[in-house]
């Protein structure tokens, strides 16, 4: 999968020239992978030629990840989806090691490539139970460790699907869409002006529905 997002963000960083980089849960997770390896490579004499690099891109945004297998494999066991299915899933310790950005940025092989990375937000609800938001949290402290910009932003009441789902089909103003262009239009005044002047989007679900789909969702 990590190859796959690999392919993907090549193509577009080969056709468009203003690239951020965002990922939601385990998209979050894969693209945040993809990032390291390609900044470590970016970083490596070895390897002259790359399809794209980490450099490449403005920020990185990171919306609800798990950046640290290990660590969320045992809140997932407490949730049901039990540590032995998940390391079957994952074919093994091992993988958990390698496939954690937060254990990859805090390795000490790491330290050279740090400087490649673009500017890092993290997203997340608080009551978040599908991923705790320390997860984005302690993510943000290992980057800064090793001088990454990096911004936490954190939303009270926020479930790991509220997000991306119920509040966008509660209508009004999106909080998380509104901290995105932000982030994608900080220098561009114009742009600022037409999100500024955007009316509310329209209400999708009734909220009766929504505080429904909210109980009875496993996530």
């Amino acid at each position: 999968m990590v190859e796959d997002i690999a392919k993907g963000i090549s193509f577009f960083c080969q056709n468009i020239h203003k690239l951020y980089l965002a990922g939601q849960s385990a998209g979050a997770h894969l693209a945040a992978c993809a990032l390291i390896e390609q900044a470590k490579k970016e970083a490596s004499e070895e390897i002259p030629t790359l399809a794209w690099r980490a450099s490449q891109f403005k920020a990185f945004l990171g919306i609800s990840g798990g950046y640290n297998l290990p660590a969320l494999s045992h809140h997932f066991h407490t949730r049901g989806f039990y540590r032995s299915f998940f390391l079957r899933v994952m074919e093994g310790e091992e993988s958990l090691q390698k496939y954690s950005p937060e254990l990859g940025v805090r390795s000490p092989d790491f330290q050279n490539a740090a400087h490649m990375l673009p500017a890092t937000i993290l997203f997340h609800g608080r009551a978040d139970y599908s991923i705790p938001f320390l997860a984005s949290v302690d993510f943000a402290d290992a980057l800064r460790f090793v001088h990454v910009q990096v911004t936490t932003k954190l939303y009270p009441e926020k479930t790991h699907t509220d997000l991306f789902l119920q509040d966008p089909m509660r209508g009004g103003q999106n909080q998380l869409v509104a901290d995105i262009l932000a982030v994608v239009h900080a220098n561009d005044r114009e742009a600022q002006e037409k999100d500024a002047a955007a009316p509310p989007r329209r209400r999708m679900v009734p909220e009766c529905l929504l505080q429904l789909a909210r109980k009875v969702s496993p996530f």
